[in-house]
């Protein structure tokens, strides 16, 4: 999991993948996040976990993938504008990333990012394989693939 959170949000992941991994076992294909974990995502993110939650159940994320191993998440956020996401380096470029996690110091990461790893935890990421131009192109911001 990502090395660039606090210890208490990387075990809230794997708190959430664990829970994941015992119900997709189950008959039921339907992911039920207990109650404490949703307390807990609310306690550790603030506002932006309910949010994010959102863009989960919307099927918002997409991890792009290139053959040299290079990795990127694209978020379509609420307002429709779609936000290439760093989790490697843990970065996005939308206002509120700016203003309030690198400004503010008021959060740790936005719904786009909490999203991306709420995602890989859930396994419901969608993926999607790009060329290393394509991705190249995504990392300089000068063209999405």
């Amino acid at each position: 999991m990502p090395s660039l959170l606090p210890a208490v949000a990387e075990q809230l992941f794997r708190d959430i993948q664990k829970t994941y991994q015992e119900t997709s076992q189950s008959k039921t294909r339907v992911v039920n996040v207990p109650d404490d974990l949703l307390i807990a995502l609310k306690f550790v993110f603030g506002p932006c976990a309910l949010q994010a939650l959102d863009l989960v159940d919307q099927r918002s994320v997409t991890c792009l993938s290139s053959p040299s191993g290079r990795k990127a998440f694209q978020v379509m956020g609420g307002s429709g504008r779609l936000y290439s996401c760093f989790v490697s380096c843990h970065y996005c470029p939308c206002p509120a990333f700016a203003y309030t996690v690198l400004r503010r110091n008021e959060g740790l990461l936005c719904k786009h990012i909490l999203a991306a790893y709420l995602c890989q935890a859930l396994g419901v990421t969608e993926e999607e394989s790009v060329s290393d131009q394509q991705m190249s192109m995504l990392l300089s911001g000068t063209a999405a693939p």
